[in-house]
């Protein structure tokens, strides 16, 4: 069965061809959900078709409308209002709808992606600091654009991509080495990660004093950041570092797994698995041989001082360094090594990194280049660049310690949703463990809900507070949704199974065609949001959803012992409802409780 907006557009084209005889592209047409204060399900966009000189819009809307009541048997009756044919449809056609789909899986997913292999780079962090607030949106909307394109037949595969070499990572190291106490996550009870971001913000501090007092001495600003003693010995260190010093490596490899080891179990708080994992200490040197090769090859080009550059004005961008004069990489050097390396190993149709909107001119390099070596991957990249997230009390820095740190900021989002669900005391009768895994549930649901409601493309403004309200644009309240549908199955009263003969005693409420049509959206919303790269539209229909289910829910008495048909049809509908905002959530990474 065709899905009912395709059946329209291709109706309606019908219908021009044979009263106006006008070939049109059914695809040209519009169709889309009616909006509530007009009658009609779904509205047919009529201005389009004045271009053919058929008449106005409202005549052309009451030619169509008139033929498709007589020859479309979906449709019962229509409306224009200016250039748009508001449509009708019959209960039948919506009783057909509930009883084909609301217990069938195969509703939730699509194939359009017929298996093709799409990688997605998320979180990338460096391996001197704890993950934060930041990464947080990064992480939060890698995975859910990973589930997304599952959920549309793709081989989706999440990876990420450890910085875990050069100055960055001296720092720490020179810090610790510095220091009398040689800390270990064990002997100061810290997480690998905090352990190692202090020593990050221990070396900023004194890397300032030092500049200061030698300012004071008679250096300009410039050369007391460059003869800094910290300054010097960290150069040192990542010197020894790529020359194999088997110290510099020992230290390097203990710091670094105390990050790699403590990071992990923050994946795991989130509910974050990746497939692969990259770490830049692994493909510099390949990076450096690709851009030997491209040099050989006259895409690139060698300055006097030794250093490597691209020239991309042809592009409209600029002369891009590749490597460095003393044959030390850079940035672009290994994404141009791991970009390879992904093709080797997965042979990905498309490949997309997800990084904050501060790096989108690196990408449009490094997209260029790839296009310019020749890769047979090259014109399946993509950069879905993202917002940054502020607090109320400014932009976060990670060298001074002003970071919002994931960890504690999970800590903080179950501890409010403890404090809420107590307070609104509906918990009675659940075990503590239950109690536990719901309070994680709802803090973790809010805080992912509020990073990827609004489109990535747009910078957000964090504020617990608002993000864990049950009342508002919130996780919480999506999953407070859910749990009324959950309700329903737990009461354990019998309902007929349903079917499209069984019909209500009561007839359709105009609040059940506003969820139905709402529902019927579900599967055009997931490739949207699969072909834009937008895991807001997910969040934002959820939100939709669950809106219309609660005007559905405080409407009628759901079941009803004097009205077995009515009970059965709408405690279907409830079901489907609830499946819809699980599979929607699940998408985003955010679990569904069952009470709360």
């Amino acid at each position: 069965m065709l899905p009912i907006f395709t059946h329209i557009q291709q109706s309606a084209a019908s219908c021009v061809k044979e009263l106006y005889d006008t070939e049109i592209d059914p695809s040209s047409l519009s169709v889309q959900e009616t909006r509530k204060e007009f009658e009609g399900d779904f509205t047919l966009v009529v201005f389009p078709l004045t271009r053919y000189k058929l008449g106005s819009p409202v005549q052309i809307g009451e030619t169509l409308g008139k033929w498709l009541v007589e020859h479309v048997t979906e449709i019962t009756k229509f409306n224009v209002i200016k250039g748009f044919l508001n449509l009708s449809l019959s209960d039948t056609f919506w009783y057909h709808f509930l009883a084909e789909n609301y217990q069938n899986p195969a509703f939730l997913t699509r194939k359009e992606g017929n298996g093709q292999a799409i990688v997605v780079e998320f979180c990338s962090p460096n391996t001197n600091k704890p993950l934060h607030l930041g990464h947080l949106r990064n992480i939060v909307l890698g995975d859910a654009l990973t589930r997304i394109l599952g959920a549309n037949g793709y081989k989706a595969i999440p990876t990420c991509l450890f910085n875990d070499r050069g100055t960055n990572i001296s720092k720490s190291m020179y810090a610790w080495l510095d220091s009398h106490e040689r800390e270990t996550p064990e002997s100061s009870g810290k997480k690998g990660d905090k352990l190692v971001g202090d020593y990050y913000v221990a070396y900023a501090n004194r890397y300032k004093e030092e500049i200061a007092g030698l300012k004071e001495s008679g250096l300009s600003k410039e050369e007391a950041e460059q003869q800094a003693p910290s300054q010097l010995a960290i150069r040192e260190l990542t010197r020894k570092w790529e020359a194999g010093d088997p110290e510099t490596l020992a230290l390097w490899t203990k710091m670094n797994g105390w990050v790699y080891e403590a990071m992990e179990y923050t994946f795991e708080r989130l509910g974050v698995k990746f497939d692969t994992y990259y770490y830049e200490s692994q493909v510099y040197k390949k990076g450096k041989e690709t851009v030997q090769e491209g040099l050989s090859e006259g895409i690139f080009y060698q300055k006097e001082d030794g250093s490597i550059w691209v020239d991309l004005s042809g592009e409209g961008l600029d002369q891009k360094l590749v490597l460095r004069k003393d044959g030390t990489s850079i940035y672009i050097t290994q994404d141009l090594a791991i970009a390879d390396a992904k093709y080797d190993q997965y042979k990905m149709n498309r490949s997309v990194y997800v990084v904050g909107n501060e790096q989108e001119y690196h990408f449009k390099v490094l997209f260029l280049i790839l296009k310019k070596l020749g890769k047979a991957y090259s014109n399946g990249l993509f950069h879905l660049s993202y917002g940054m997230v502020d607090l109320p009390t400014g932009k976060m820095k990670s060298r001074e310690g002003t970071t919002v740190e994931a960890d504690d900021l999970i800590d903080e989002m179950v501890d409010t949703a403890q404090k809420i669900t107590q307070e609104l005391g509906k918990t009675e009768g659940m075990e503590v463990e239950e109690l536990e895994k719901l309070y994680h549930t709802l803090g973790l649901g809010a805080l992912k809900y509020f990073l990827v409601k609004v489109d990535p493309r747009k910078r957000i403004l964090f504020k617990p507070d608002e993000s864990i309200d049950i009342n508002g644009h919130t996780g919480p309240f999506i999953q407070y949704a859910f749990t009324r549908t959950a309700s329903l199955k737990r009461k354990g009263e019998e309902v007929l199974e349903f079917s499209p003969d069984v019909r209500p005693e009561s007839g359709m409420k105009e609040h059940e065609r506003l969820l139905f049509r709402k529902i019927y959206q579900y599967p055009s919303v997931l490739k949207d949001a699969a072909e834009s790269y937008n895991p807001a539209i997910i969040a934002n229909y959820a939100f939709e959803l669950a809106k219309d289910f609660n005007r559905f829910w405080h409407g009628d008495k759901i079941i009803q012992s004097d009205q077995p048909q009515t009970s059965s049809y709408r405690f279907a509908l409830a079901q489907f409802t609830g499946q819809v905002l699980k599979a929607s959530m699940g998408l985003l990474g955010i679990d569904m409780p069952e009470r709360m």
